[in-house]
């Protein structure tokens, strides 16, 4: 229960107790709290299907119930997510070593790439949340960003190190099995089975490419800056939320 109550922590703005968390937490702590994140996306996935559906309630445009829908996922998860997209979009764009790129990311500030790529991303599924609102598939919205999370248990697969010696990464890098991929990918496909009524297939088919996309993306990540970190993941979940949601909204 500790570990489901730091993964909310860790995810969310929720004021989780210190008591109710593991200090210090270990590697061994790191991989269990890895291995619940999904659980704590279930929790976002809630929270951004509620805003959308009092938004689209109350009659609002299509592109205000995507952007409040957006904007409270944002705020739920402190923007970290977003942040750690960023944060890999100035590193990438720098084609400098390991080195230089890992200090551009920790510079705290936002580059000319990564805004672009920011903006590009909270357009995007902006207006993938408010067309999904619109046919009245609230199941897809909460699937697409919780099953988003799953690329975070990817993300820590075995053989893939830190890239710094401590944070987030040196917590959690290589410390996911098989078995807990395996685990909450299938459920992640099963859960997107009914996701779009008359089309079973296409759910699983879009959470399956937005999840193999990402995992894509952070091996790149991985070998540009030389192992896997927070913003990494971060990067990896937020390719994942926006591919699965356009996936979703293909007619």
């Amino acid at each position: 229960m500790r570990h489901l109550t730091a993964a909310l922590a860790w995810m969310t703005v929720l004021p989780v107790p210190a008591s109710l968390q593991p200090t210090p937490v270990t590697r061994d702590d790191g991989a269990r709290i890895i291995t619940r994140v999904p659980l704590a996306g279930a929790v976002v996935g809630a929270v951004v299907v509620s805003v959308a559906w009092a938004a689209h309630a109350a009659g609002l445009p299509t592109v205000l119930v995507g952007a409040l829908a957006v904007g409270a996922a944002a705020l739920f998860t402190r923007g970290m997510h977003l942040d750690g997209f960023a944060d890999c979009v100035d590193g990438l764009g720098s084609y400098g070593p390991p080195e230089r790129a890992r200090e551009i990311m920790r510079q705290g500030t936002v580059g000319p790439f990564g805004a672009a790529a920011l903006a590009l991303l909270l357009i995007a599924e902006t207006a993938a949340v408010g067309a999904l609102a619109e046919r009245g598939l609230w199941l897809a919205i909460g699937v697409a960003v919780g099953a988003a999370r799953v690329a975070a248990v990817l993300g820590c697969r075995r053989g893939w190190a830190p890239s710094n010696p401590d944070g987030f990464g040196a917590l959690t890098a290589g410390t996911q099995r098989h078995a807990a991929q395996g685990f909450w990918l299938v459920a992640a496909l099963a859960l997107a089975v009914p996701t779009v009524p008359g089309l079973p297939w296409q759910g699983p088919v879009a959470v399956a490419v937005a999840l193999a996309a990402s995992v894509l993306a952070m091996q790149h990540c991985v070998r540009r800056f030389g192992g896997v970190s927070g913003d990494v993941l971060g990067f990896g979940i937020e390719i994942a939320t926006v591919l699965a949601l356009i996936g979703l909204c293909v007619a």
